[in-house]
């Protein structure tokens, strides 16, 4: 399969990298899950660059983007909506969860995931 190039503002390659170095504890709990290709051999990367934005997590087989949705998303529902049909519009998929479903439901995260992935994809 060619790679598909996301197209990105360049100036966010600094603002990802502060991002990372800044992760909030869901991102840390959920990225020690999918880091490495170590769920079910998948190739994740945090802080992503897409269009306009940063998005917490993608995999560009799965043309999948996990967000996490914390206390900087109150009040932005609908730029969190514009933002993902932007990113929709590129083909890629958005599955999002709060920040406190991930520390309270990791489980049931990762199993979501999973079944998204069974649903969606062809394994490596």
């Amino acid at each position: 399969m060619k790679q598909q190039w996301i197209i990105y503002k360049p100036k966010l390659k600094s603002i990802a990298r502060t991002l990372r170095k800044n992760m909030t504890l869901s991102e840390i709990l959920l990225w020690q899950q999918i880091k490495g290709k170590q769920f079910l051999g998948f190739d994740f990367h945090r802080q992503k660059p897409i269009l306009d934005y940063v998005v917490d997590f993608y995999c560009p087989k799965l043309k999948l983007v996990i967000e996490i949705d914390g206390d900087t998303h109150i009040g932005k529902e609908q730029e969190d909506k514009v933002r993902q049909e932007r990113i929709e519009a590129l083909g890629l998929h958005v599955l999002r969860y709060s920040d406190l479903e991930v520390k309270t439901n990791m489980d049931g995260i990762l199993m979501h995931i999973k079944e998204w992935i069974e649903e969606n994809a062809i394994h490596p």
